[in-house]
């Protein structure tokens, strides 16, 4: 046997070596290509019911908002009207009230009055005077508007 006899010998056995070394790799690989294969109809198996669960809870939640945002639309209306029947109770009630209450305190002013003997109070223009002309207003000269950079003559 010559040199180049033992070297393509040498090379057809590293050939065979590498031959059997990649078929075995490539029995592995197929091996766990099926594993990873298992594995995934075992996650879709799980992961498509749980995605239809989360698909109804999202549509539940979605119809439970509607009904929320409804009652919270009736709610306000609701707030609204009555808000709308106070201001017109308070506009209806309230010079009446202060009328009778007014009325009221005259006349428990009046009945104490009359227990203890005292005469009426003067009216109208008899009043004592308090410094203003009777039955008129106060005098303009006087009057100083709020704010006002006018100052007030002394004299």
């Amino acid at each position: 046997m010559s040199t180049a006899d033992v070297v393509v010998l040498v090379a057809a056995v590293v050939a065979c070596g590498a031959a059997i070394v990649g078929l075995s790799a490539a029995a592995v690989l197929v091996g766990q290509v099926r594993r990873l294969e298992r594995g995934i109809e075992a996650l879709r198996g799980e992961a498509v019911p749980l995605v239809t669960e989360a698909r109804q809870a999202v549509d539940q939640a979605s119809a439970e908002m509607a009904r929320v945002e409804a009652v919270l639309e009736d709610t306000e209306s609701v707030t609204a009207t009555v808000d709308s029947a106070s201001r017109l109770a308070r506009r209806a009630f309230a010079n009446p009230v202060v009328k009778v209450l007014a009325f009221r305190a005259g006349a428990a002013s009046g009945m104490r009055r009359m227990r203890q003997g005292e005469p009426p109070p003067p009216r109208g223009r008899e009043r004592p005077a308090t410094g203003r002309r009777a039955g008129g207003p106060a005098p303009v000269a006087d009057f100083v508007p709020a704010g006002s950079t006018r100052r007030k003559k002394v004299g």
